[in-house]
């Protein structure tokens, strides 16, 4: 647990005093944020703050993780790295992206298929690694078996195997499966980046969320307590170093990122946390429970989904104007009322999340 505690604590004093210095950086690059013309007139002011921020909160999970297992010397383990992999191969396609608008002075970065192609090499190897590779040297209890399955999970594995014709068949199926995951996980978070803080502090519930489940499933690890109830997951106290990584980095990210942003994590940070969050999921063994835990990224995400769709159908709006956040503001409410009560929103789903983990282990003892 100490690495935990320190893993937290360094993630949120590197990003917190980190944040302004890249600020000074940016701001002497001229490195600021393009407004779309066509959104809520409110955001004009918005135009020219610093943006590419998702770069301290990957430099700041990075230098706690791996500052944290030098100091307890523990070796880090697979599914650490992978998700480490996976948070640091999309935040560098998101700073494609967003260095193409800052240089280029538009609100479009990379194109569709560019993004999409970097987005799914990054998937599928992270996928690949994770269900093929049980080497016990770089796992905590010395286990060897992968750090992902071929099973969808919820709080656990389920009885649904993707490997049902084949370990060849659960390989493409798990790899188009994980693609779905980091693809919707990163994309959510990406479009709840549109107020200042909101996605940074959803983010923050939702990486709390992970560090709670990972410490749980470590004191209740099969390699530890062989119950029936025990978890089967390979490395889930250093999953929860990564998240308690990603809780504090963030954290004092939105120090700097709450109303009025002092500068935003643009593509970089929200495709980075989205897949951070996602890899979590896929490790800790919980992927449909991150649709619970990461709810109002959900309800945003749907939100886009449902207006382009029936404008398509009927070429009429459901929303004044989609992502969900801007649909508010344009009905009048105040920036600042919109991100506290999404905060709330995301809260409760976090709980709500973490209610249903802890039930079904509850229900099950008894």
């Amino acid at each position: 647990m100490k690495a935990v505690v320190i893993a937290a604590a360094v993630a949120m004093v590197c990003s917190l005093f980190g944040t302004p210095l890249y600020i000074k950086f940016l701001v002497k690059r001229g490195y600021g944020q393009f407004i779309r013309d066509d959104g809520p007139t409110s955001h004009h002011t918005k135009r020219g703050t610093p943006t590419m921020g998702g770069a301290v909160i990957i430099a700041a999970t990075l230098i706690g993780y791996f500052l944290a297992h030098l100091l307890t010397m523990w070796t880090p383990t697979l599914s650490g790295l992978l998700v480490l992999f996976l948070m640091v191969g999309l935040g560098f396609v998101g700073w494609l992206d967003d260095y193409i608008k800052i240089s280029k002075q538009r609100s479009l970065g990379l194109r569709a298929g560019p993004k999409l192609i970097g987005q799914s090499v990054v998937a599928v190897v992270f996928a690949v690694v994770a269900l093929t590779q049980a080497n016990g040297e770089l796992t905590h209890e010395n286990l060897d078996f992968t750090p992902a399955s071929t099973h969808i999970s919820f709080i656990r594995d389920l009885p649904i195997d993707l490997a049902f014709a084949g370990t060849g068949v659960g390989l493409v199926l798990f790899v188009i499966w994980a693609m779905v995951m980091i693809a919707g996980t990163s994309n959510g978070v990406n479009l709840t980046d549109g107020l200042d803080g909101l996605a940074s502090g959803a983010a923050v519930a939702v990486a709390g969320s992970y560090l709670l489940i990972g410490t749980w499933q470590s004191n209740q690890s099969c390699a530890r307590t062989p119950t029936a109830l025990c978890y089967e997951v390979r490395d889930p106290l250093d999953l929860a170093v990564v998240a308690a990584c990603l809780l504090g980095a963030t954290f004092g990210f939105l120090w700097w990122n709450a109303s009025p942003a002092k500068i935003f994590m643009g593509d970089t940070g929200s495709l980075a946390l989205g897949g951070a969050l996602a890899g979590l999921a896929i490790l800790t063994r919980t992927q449909l429970l991150l649709v619970l835990l990461g709810g109002l990224f959900v309800i945003i995400l749907m939100s886009v989904v449902i207006q382009v769709g029936y404008f398509k159908l009927t070429r009429k709006r459901v929303f004044r104007m989609a992502p969900l956040q801007h649909h508010f503001e344009l009905a009048g409410w105040n920036e600042v009322t919109i991100v506290i009560r999404f905060w709330i929103i995301a809260g409760l789903f976090c709980g709500l999340g973490l209610g249903v983990f802890y039930a079904e282990w509850v229900v099950g003892a008894q």
